[in-house]
């Protein structure tokens, strides 16, 4: 019984020990962890600025594409309007000088 006895407080002894190592390695990986979070989290924030200023430089190339756009769709519409304005100038000079003569015809006569 002796032996039996020794044998469980030995296990017991030797379960303790294996408890104790698995509760130190556990809790040097947490720490290996959160170091490791920690130095992605550093790296993450000295790079927000860098983040950022790419950020604001593509919303930049957009907006002036964007005002390009619109000051080349704003040129073509000037120019239809100018044309169209040019192809009436002669037909309403024309139109006018029917109404001035056709008017002063008709109070001269």
């Amino acid at each position: 019984m002796d032996d039996a006895l020794k044998r469980l407080l030995t296990a017991e002894s030797t379960a303790s020990e294996l408890v104790e190592k698995a509760q130190r390695d556990s809790e040097r990986l947490i720490q290996s962890a959160l170091h490791d979070a920690q130095q992605q989290e550093e790296r993450f924030q000295a790079r927000v600025p860098e983040l950022h200023a790419a950020f604001l430089e593509k919303t930049d190339q957009r907006a002036n594409q964007t005002v390009a756009e619109m000051e080349r769709r704003f040129d073509e519409r000037l120019t239809q309007l100018r044309d169209a304005a040019e192809a009436r100038e002669d037909i309403a000079l024309e139109a006018a000088f029917r109404e001035l003569l056709g008017n002063g015809a008709a109070g001269t006569t």
